[in-house]
């Protein structure tokens, strides 16, 4: 991961061809550390499944969180598992679309990325669920069928935007500064207006991802902080023709790291950015404590006036590999202690980082690969598929694009152990937790 030095059987890993996390937004040499050779284990059977799918969980209550709390899913790859042949079940083992079961489940925002062009030359899509905007209108118009709102997350890239890469779109190669903000600002406009014309609930739009290094392929923060303005001025604009309330989120992770966080709010502050939502990445077993998370949630609340939000969180529930792509959460050197990796476990990290995040004063926390199962036993070469249809973390024909990263290590999705549907489209006891925050519930 980015914030690590690489260290375990880095060798064989290469061998393998197992590495990197189906998000890509770690960078490669911490996935290689955390799939360090691991080894590939066998789905569990359809009957082990469905019990774990049935089981009940314990969820404690949490007092005072508001009814508008989020209870945010990312469900970005959903297409290209489906087109990959994917079902999804509700609860009594019946096909059912997945945003009426997510919605059943007490979720009540979904967020979707937007890549600007995630395809080749020839019309190969780069995986990751080939995130462009007509995904995000098909996806956004059934999370809006079954009342939810949505989040749309623009990288301003081709493909995954992270604290190690963020790669300028290849339309805007060679732009100067005010080209490329001038092309923000339209990509930006021009995509929320097909998306309310299609009737998709925007509620939220972040104007980029995990930006704490970079933006449209732009390093330095006066530059980053010139970009996100004319984001923000697409957004105010679009929000005031459609006369929708749209709230603006920026995004940023390590905040383990809190100086650097806090820096980046002041350059905010410093560059008048206009936005509503402060957005942190906060993983337990990679950021830190929940008091920290909570320390850094309070700062930016406090002293720069803005609304806080947990936009990516998971955990695994099971120590499993369901695709054959080695998980990126493995084992128990990776687990936090008191949260094992089970079902019980995964409901009580999304539980107690929503309570942490509400006493906070945080408006919500978002899900992170919680919709992202396999698309093929483990035991079977499911590479045609992730490639075909896009529904691994990155395909192959990404490499001109992402040589470094997606073009090397390509392949199925290593948080499929981190979903909240079990390996065959079952979903979790715990996929309920966001139902049960405001009431207790015993097993």
């Amino acid at each position: 991961m980015h914030r690590r030095a690489m260290a375990l059987c880095l060798a064989t890993v290469l061998c393998s061809g197992l590495l990197a996390g189906c998000g890509g937004r770690k960078n490669t040499t911490d996935t290689q550390q955390k799939t360090g050779g691991a080894a590939t284990q066998e789905a569990g059977t359809q009957a082990e499944t469905q019990t774990t799918a049935s089981s009940d969980i314990d969820v404690e209550k949490i007092d005072g969180i508001p009814d508008d709390f989020i209870r945010g899913m990312d469900a970005s790859e959903v297409l290209s598992l489906e087109n990959s042949g994917v079902k999804y079940y509700d609860y009594d083992g019946n096909e059912q679309d997945i945003f009426k079961t997510l919605a059943d489940s007490g979720v009540n925002y979904i967020r979707l990325r937007v890549w600007n062009d995630p395809y080749d030359k020839d019309g190969n899509g780069y995986g990751g669920g080939n995130c462009d905007l007509n995904t995000a209108v098909e996806l956004g118009k059934r999370a809006t069928q079954y009342g939810m709102k949505v989040n749309i997350d623009f990288h301003y890239s081709d493909f995954w935007a992270d604290p190690k890469r963020q790669n300028c779109p290849k339309a805007w190669e060679g732009m100067d500064l005010t080209q490329k903000k001038e092309a923000l600002y339209q990509f930006t406009k021009d995509s929320l207006n097909t998306l309310l014309d299609a009737g998709v609930d925007v509620e939220m739009v972040q104007i980029g991802n995990e930006i704490n290094y970079g933006l449209a392929g732009e390093k330095l923060q006066p530059n980053i902080m010139q970009l996100l303005k004319k984001g923000s001025e697409a957004v105010r604009e679009v929000s005031k023709d459609s006369g929708k309330d749209i709230k603006i989120a920026v995004h940023y992770t390590n905040i383990e790291n809190n100086t650097e966080v806090y820096d980046r709010a002041k350059d905010l502050q410093n560059a008048k950015v206009d936005y509503d939502v402060f957005g942190l990445s906060f993983y337990i077993f990679w950021d830190g404590t929940l008091e920290n998370m909570q320390r850094v949630a309070k700062n930016i609340k406090d002293n720069y006036g803005k609304d806080v939000m947990i936009a990516e969180t998971s955990y695994a529930y099971t120590s499993e590999d369901g695709d054959g792509q080695a998980n990126s959460l493995v084992g128990t050197d990776d687990l936090v202690d008191g949260y094992p990796a089970t079902v019980q476990g995964q409901a009580n990290v999304v539980r107690d980082v929503c309570a942490a995040a509400n006493e906070a004063g945080a408006i919500g926390v978002f899900y992170w690969g919680g919709t992202w199962i396999p698309v093929g036993k483990a035991t079977d070469d499911n590479s045609a598929i992730w490639e075909k249809y896009g529904s691994g973390w990155a395909s192959s024909y990404c490499a001109d694009y992402d040589p470094d990263d997606g073009g090397l290590y390509y392949g199925g999705c290593a948080w499929d152990n981190q979903a909240m549907f079990d390996f065959t489209g079952h979903p979790l006891a715990s996929l309920n937790v966001f139902k049960y925050l405001k009431d207790a519930h015993k097993a």
